[in-house]
């Protein structure tokens, strides 16, 4: 094959390559730019904004997202992921001595019980068993909320994760598209500049072994 020849096949292939990097790269922004804004808009409509530092507890003040973002909006994904695990997490924690919605069911159901047993024998310990329902059960509807509130949060903040690394793997693809068409450039600009008939590589002349007898016409 000739050298030419072979230049420019590899030249056609770098550029199509660089062609489809291109296109990925056009994909993946569009991609990152649409969770990026689809994030925003949604969290924005939540009208969620940090307390200002001057208002955090000293708890809260340990959280250096919660200092960073304070008194901000809330519009972007790293601002759910604090908003939802250092202030909504710091809180639900403290509602049921660390219990969460689930590990409330038990108890609840087990007083609810109990209270329907007290009502039917009249038990004088009626009013205590109502009062620990009341409380369990507001305890578990406001955990309910939190937790619920925390994991939508988290749900965004993952949904814009994908579209950091979309912008991420967008990058990549720009700079290896661009490489690639500066290499295929190259290797063109050199088969213009390359002889017609030089062949890839030229083949050895044949060996000839000691004492042999050459040809006459050698």
């Amino acid at each position: 094959m000739k050298r030419r020849t072979l230049d420019f096949l590899f030249s056609a292939g770098g550029i199509a390559l660089a062609a489809l990097l291109l296109v990925l790269g056009l994909v993946m922004t569009s991609n990152a730019n649409f969770s990026k804004n689809y994030v925003k808009d949604q969290l924005s409509q939540q009208n969620i904004t940090f307390k200002t530092a001057d208002t955090l507890t000293p708890e809260e003040k340990q959280s250096a997202c919660l200092m960073k973002f304070a008194g901000q909006p809330l519009t972007t994904g790293k601002q759910a992921e604090c908003y939802a695990n250092d202030f909504i997490g710091l809180h639900v924690k403290s509602v049921a001595d660390g219990k969460t919605y689930a590990d409330l069911g038990a108890p609840q159901a087990a007083l609810t019980a109990q209270v329907k047993a007290a009502t039917a024998a009249n038990d004088p310990a009626l009013p205590g068993l109502q009062k620990q329902l009341t409380a369990v059960t507001a305890q578990r509807e406001t955990l309910f909320k939190g937790e619920t509130l925390r994991g939508l949060l988290l749900t965004s903040f993952g949904f814009s994760v994908f579209g950091v690394k979309g912008g991420q793997v967008a990058t990549v693809a720009y700079i290896v598209a661009g490489l690639l068409a500066l290499l295929s450039l190259a290797g063109l600009f050199h088969a213009l500049r390359t002889s017609k008939d030089q062949a890839f590589a030229a083949l050895p002349e044949p060996k000839i072994a000691a004492g042999s007898v050459r040809p006459a016409n050698a």
